[in-house]
């Protein structure tokens, strides 16, 4: 299993939100100080989130995650403003490893074949954002339906991978909600990594035995309630 912290990047500053409000940002500092940081204590890879694009602004923060990427030999797999085929393929064209498609895919679920045509299955993540079991798009506003159909379709069009995050315990560093996970997990036949709630190594513990392929840590890492060397040591333990 794989730990991918979440590096969240709204106007230029590592940000973490609340459940995916902006006016709930807490404020970190610098994203590439915090992405390198990360990768010196031993992550698996970033989640690169641009929160700009995600509300509508896409080429915000973009010279800066080219950087990184241009600078650092890291796994990065990308979300956030992504609304066309060729956003996500000048992502991909510029060395992201995976990008992450939300709402275009459940828009225009046809990017997702499209997209693997041109770079093969492993770099193409749907990304499942729920509440309350139903999908949420644009920026976490508006329901499309059942995550769990979703998520077939989605794999059915060839994503390589899903991430699933469930918005009702993201940010609140409760802890994560296993059953709506258990049956993700349960009926997926592509690998899922997990995001929202993470704030204990017991939470890895649990995703681990459910199969989960990677998690996302974040506002809980950030506030100092878990340590990261502490979740790596859960996820590769007897690897």
């Amino acid at each position: 299993m794989e730990i991918y912290p979440a590096v969240d990047i709204l106007d230029g500053r590592c940000v973490q939100l609340v459940q995916g409000r902006p006016e709930a940002a807490t404020v970190y500092g610098d994203p590439d100080d915090w992405a390198r940081r990360w990768l010196e204590e031993g992550a698996d890879g970033i989640h690169i989130v641009n929160l700009d694009g995600a509300f509508g602004r896409a080429q915000k923060n973009a010279d800066l995650i080219r950087a990184f990427i241009r600078d650092t030999n890291a796994f990065v797999e990308l979300g956030g403003g992504i609304r066309s085929v060729e956003d996500a393929a000048g992502w991909l064209d510029t060395g992201v490893d995976r990008v992450i498609l939300s709402t275009l895919a459940v828009r225009e679920p046809e990017t997702i074949r499209v997209l693997v045509r041109e770079f093969g299955t492993e770099r193409v993540m749907a990304g499942i954002d729920a509440r309350g079991g139903e999908v949420m798009i644009e920026g976490w506003e508006r329901p499309a339906g059942s995550y769990l159909t979703w998520a077939d379709r989605f794999a059915s069009l060839g994503a390589g991978s899903l991430l699933y995050t469930n918005v009702d315990v993201e940010g609140l560093q409760q802890g994560i909600a296993l059953a709506p996970v258990e049956a993700l997990l349960s009926r997926a036949n592509v690998p899922v990594v997990v995001s929202g709630g993470i704030s204990s190594v017991e939470d890895i513990w649990a995703l681990r035995s459910l199969g989960a392929a990677g998690a996302v840590p974040g506002s809980a890492l950030y506030a100092g309630i878990i340590r990261l060397s502490d979740l790596l040591e859960a996820a590769h333990a007897d690897e």
